[in-house]
């Protein structure tokens, strides 16, 4: 039988991607892998995305979106669920009968979702929380710990209005209870990196959070680890749960 519904991923590399081997898992185990495909889409800038859809009339069913497309692929898109429009920030899009282009954030879902059920939440809930990076996994991140009650310090290389910098951070680690990396510093094929933070002022009452899921275990969640903070968090489940989220909306 051949592909009748096709599902994939937009960024620019794809390399570091482990979405299209879960959802091909995804179809094997629903018994739909004859029917259903997904594939990564590397397009170098988001003026080929309407090609792309172009290309696939009628057999594209949703897309995923990641780094660096989730802020650039909003104008592309006919209509915008309001919680994304609220985050800033697309990162699954669905795709109408009719080609009409629907953008939603997932991300939200699944850190939020993954936060609650860590069993360290309790720890530092009521503390502020720092979260590395300005992309749209970020943004998506930042409502989620708003919306959870939690206060919410940007980190940036340079400090501007909205962040403070790295420098800055050591100042106000007795106030911070998690830290949250939204960067792809430490991301396949640089496992070597990681945010430049006093990991070595770090302490129990410190909790590291990275959205990066390849490698599991990286350099961030290494060096928190030596310092003997808290506990740590990989990104695979967060992986999963926006997934899941996604499936869920291209099915209703």
């Amino acid at each position: 039988m051949s592909t009748s519904s096709l599902y994939g991923l937009i960024g620019f590399p794809l390399g570091h991607s482990f979405s299209k081997r879960y959802f091909s898992e995804k179809f094997l185990k629903l018994g739909i892998s004859e029917t259903h495909a997904y594939e990564q889409f590397p397009i170098p800038s988001m003026d080929e995305f309407p090609k792309l859809i172009q290309e696939h009339a009628g057999i594209l069913k949703g897309i995923n979106v990641t780094i660096p497309y989730k802020q650039q692929v909003i104008p592309f898109l006919d209509e915008i669920d309001p919680a994304a429009l609220r985050i800033g920030a697309v990162n699954t899009i669905k795709i109408l009968a009719n080609g009409k282009t629907v953008g939603y954030n997932t991300d939200y879902f699944g850190f939020r979702k993954t936060l609650e059920n860590w069993s360290s939440f309790l720890e530092f809930k009521d503390r502020k929380a720092l979260v590395l990076g300005q992309g749209g996994a970020a943004k998506a991140i930042i409502v989620a710990l708003t919306d959870l009650g939690i206060s919410v310090i940007k980190v940036s290389r340079k400090a501007n209005s909205e962040a403070i910098s790295y420098e800055d951070v050591a100042g106000i680690l007795p106030e911070v209870g998690l830290i949250v990396n939204t960067s792809p510093v430490g991301m396949h094929p640089n496992e070597d990196r990681c945010p430049p933070l006093p990991y070595t002022s770090m302490g129990a009452q410190h909790y590291f959070y990275d959205i990066v899921y390849n490698p599991l275990h990286t350099l961030f969640l290494k060096k928190g680890i030596e310092s003997s903070i808290g506990g740590i968090h990989t990104g695979i489940e967060m992986l999963h749960g926006q997934a899941d989220k996604a499936w869920e909306i291209w099915q209703a």
